[in-house]
């Protein structure tokens, strides 16, 4: 009987090492993950208002979370594995919920390590992307149509995004014009756009702009 709990012991002691090093192996995978997770964003996350560039961003933030506690209209989320989102980090999704334009900016005041600028002027002041329209074939104005609701919609009624005239195969149309310099990124025009998938959608500065060109003047053909 002795010399069969002696065994059981030993198996049992084998199995928790085993089993602990299953733990610390996954664990050190999932560190790893994080990390890698943890230093590159996708290209479409929106940050909160006040966001410092990217990588910048990404070395401040502590994924503390108090943004997100302190957004009154739920917009922002911790990304989880998956999401177009570093690991933990804030972001928001305008078609689903956009950036409410809040004067106080009460998400990048409760920024803890300055991952978002709680010195901020103005909301006005936020860079958190800019309005593209992406969906010539799908805006209503191209079709013919007389639709404002953008342009309605837009918390910086007039100064953001305007109808303008142009012309598209013969047709006299108003299209929607967002002014890059006035736009802080809030998402309210991608939100309630009518069309399926959204005909103007908010991306990274960067990104909505183009960046800097690949080809360089005097380089070399």
């Amino acid at each position: 009987m002795a010399s069969s709990k002696r065994k059981m012991t030993r198996r049992t002691a084998m199995q928790e090492i085993a089993r602990g090093a299953g733990a610390a192996c996954l664990g050190g995978f999932s560190l790893a993950a994080l990390v890698r997770s943890a230093s590159h964003a996708d290209a479409r996350a929106l940050r909160p208002p006040g966001a410092l560039p990217e990588p910048d961003f990404l070395a401040a933030c502590v994924r503390c979370g108090l943004c997100v506690q302190a957004c009154p209209y739920d917009t922002l989320s911790l990304a989880e594995w998956g999401a177009e989102a570093a690991v933990g980090t804030p972001f928001f999704t305008p078609r689903q919920e956009p950036c409410y334009m809040c004067r106080d900016v009460p998400c990048a005041r409760a920024c803890p390590t300055g991952a978002l600028d709680r010195e901020i002027p103005s909301i006005r002041d936020a860079d958190m992307g800019v309005a593209v329209l992406v969906g010539h074939e799908d805006c209503l104005n191209y079709k013919g149509m007389n639709c404002s609701i953008c342009v309605r919609v837009c918390p910086i009624r007039g100064d953001a995004i305007t109808l303008e005239p142009g012309e598209v195969d013969g047709r006299k149309i108003m299209i929607p014009t967002v002014h890059s310099r006035h736009c802080t990124g809030c998402g309210t025009c991608e939100k309630h756009c009518v069309t399926g998938h959204a005909s103007i959608r908010v991306l990274p500065r960067d990104l909505g702009l183009g960046g800097p060109g690949r080809n360089r003047a005097g380089r070399p053909a």
